[in-house]
């Protein structure tokens, strides 16, 4: 069985008041010259979590990217899946994602049942997450890929509504993401919200571009921040983004 030391560290920095920054890499979007330096600024700027993924990725480049990483530095890299395809033993976790803000049946539980025996008996430590797509202005690729239409940008009780939902179904974490190249970033209004009506970690990703939109979003109640696209167009962000998030660690909420 998988142990639960990337959730148990979650979980209490929650509990403990402190912001987690993940830099989100698409092994299909990052070339390997740059992934050197998002690697070595991330060494620098502390940051917490590696997630690998995206919606369309091959699986040999999957592994390339991981391999770099686990060469390159210590910081944890977890798995977020596009597909049921997504799958390496060279990461140390994975996000098992279930698409709860949509009605597709097949992301919601239908390729859970086709990978489960595969992790199982895997070394990965799996995180059960409620995901939740929300509107960030454009047709994003998770939209189209999975089928589904995000929540609107301006429906907060449908958010909280819907992460409670998850949290009693026994996620162990809630993901509202505006997706990829997102033109808006979710509300401060939203997240409060949502963050205010469940007790498990929220992570919070899509259209963050700014470091004070990192510390406003923390600020508002999100545990995790993600950020994959403005650092791929722009690496030395992360220093900032990344001061920005652990700043609020000793901030008065």
């Amino acid at each position: 069985m998988n142990n639960n030391n990337l959730y148990s560290s979650i979980l209490e920095a929650k509990q403990q008041g402190k912001k987690k920054f993940v830099v989100l890499i698409d092994p299909d979007n990052v070339r390997l010259g740059k992934i050197d330096k998002i690697l070595e600024l991330s060494k620098s700027a502390h940051v917490d979590y590696f997630f690998i993924g995206g919606s369309l990725v091959v699986n040999d480049m999957l592994d390339m990217v991981l391999e770099n990483i686990k060469k390159a530095t210590d910081i944890p890299t977890i798995l977020f899946p596009g597909n049921s395809l997504q799958l390496s033993y060279k990461a140390d976790g994975l996000l098992f994602l279930s698409l709860i803000s949509g009605r597709n049946a097949d992301l919601l539980i239908g390729k859970h049942v086709i990978t489960a025996p595969f992790l199982k008996i895997s070394p990965l430590e799996i995180m059960s997450t409620g995901y939740m797509l929300v509107d960030g202005g454009i047709s994003t690729t998770v939209q189209y890929m999975s089928n589904t239409t995000p929540i609107p940008a301006n429906k907060d009780d449908i958010a909280l509504c819907t992460a409670m939902a998850g949290e009693l179904l026994g996620m162990k974490m809630i993901y509202m993401d505006a997706g990829s190249g997102a033109m808006n970033p979710i509300s401060t209004s939203m997240i409060d919200a949502v963050s205010s009506a469940i007790d498990i970690p929220l992570i919070v990703g899509g259209g963050i571009r700014t470091p004070e939109k990192a510390y406003e979003n923390v600020m508002a109640g999100a545990d995790v921040i993600v950020v994959g696209d403005a650092i791929e167009k722009d690496p030395q962000l992360i220093m900032e983004m990344a001061a920005a998030v652990h700043e609020a660690d000793n901030t008065p909420i």
